[in-house]
């Protein structure tokens, strides 16, 4: 029994996906449960935790839909904007259903690289604890300095780092990344997707170039914090989900453990079951 905790859907006509252009052909196209399913029956998969693509709450109650017509999916990763006023109240409309199981802002698209050091976001966090929500950490490897104050500051916030804190593959760059990455595996509370690795290399990549990044994970978050996520269908821009799931399998027996770990419900305890 799996959980992919990483995947997405979307379609066109909402209107709400921003950074969603034509130009991004492979992914120009509605994404939906009826494409997903196949491949989750091919690989093993069990369940999935449906993450946000739009910062609106409406793609939040768009994803909550389909959650509730389709038991395999499993929880929703959803959207509010933590630095409003309204914050508490939204999270706790939205923290009614019993399918969202955390939030994630698209910290890596905010200019400002210390916006989750803000003092207004401490509202939408504390409502966040009080709801026993996950905080999805859409990080970049600059952000990680801000991201280690940023534990600091809520020290009762459980956190998942969305792939990797994605790491520049593609122009080698490893030593910042995997010093920083390792003093945050070091909080107990805080989770890592193995995910989201493939688009991060360059377009001819092979397995051995991801394989040092993998490795390091693997390393330096024991195997209860780890978690798979497929981050379907961006995927698709560089992998397909079988050959995906294939080698995040080959990266845990290479560090002698014998199955991709299954800790979705640690990382989301309003995981439904």
């Amino acid at each position: 029994m799996l959980i992919d905790t990483h995947q997405h859907f979307w379609k066109l006509e909402r209107g709400d996906y921003g950074w969603l252009t034509p130009d991004l052909a492979p992914l120009y196209r509605d994404f939906m449960p009826e494409d997903l399913k196949p491949l989750l029956d091919a690989a093993g998969v069990s369940g999935t935790i449906a993450v946000q693509a739009a910062d609106t709450e409406a793609e939040t109650e768009f994803l909550l839909s389909l959650a509730d017509t389709h038991d395999w999916i499993r929880g929703v990763v959803g959207w509010v904007d933590l630095a409003a006023a309204t914050a508490p109240a939204s999270i706790a409309r939205l923290a009614a259903h019993p399918r969202l199981v955390g939030l994630r802002p698209m910290i890596q698209d905010i200019p400002d690289d210390t916006w989750m050091l803000r003092p207004e976001l401490a509202g939408g966090i504390a409502a966040m604890e009080r709801h026993d929500l996950t905080f999805d950490a859409l990080v970049m490897p600059r952000h990680l300095p801000h991201l280690r104050a940023f534990l600091a500051a809520y020290p009762e916030l459980r956190v998942v780092v969305d792939h990797c804190a994605k790491p520049e593959i593609r122009n080698a760059g490893f030593t910042g990344w995997a010093e920083t990455l390792q003093e945050i595996a070091a909080d107990t509370r805080v989770f890592c997707k193995l995910s989201g690795l493939a688009t991060e290399a360059a377009t001819a990549w092979s397995e051995a170039d991801l394989a040092p990044y993998i490795r390091h994970v693997i390393e330096v978050f024991p195997e209860s914090r780890l978690l798979f996520g497929s981050d379907w269908p961006v995927l698709n821009l560089a992998s397909d989900y079988q050959a995906w799931i294939d080698i995040a399998a080959r990266g845990h027996a290479t560090a002698g453990r014998a199955a991709i770990p299954d800790n979705a419900s640690a990382a989301y305890p309003r995981l439904r079951g």
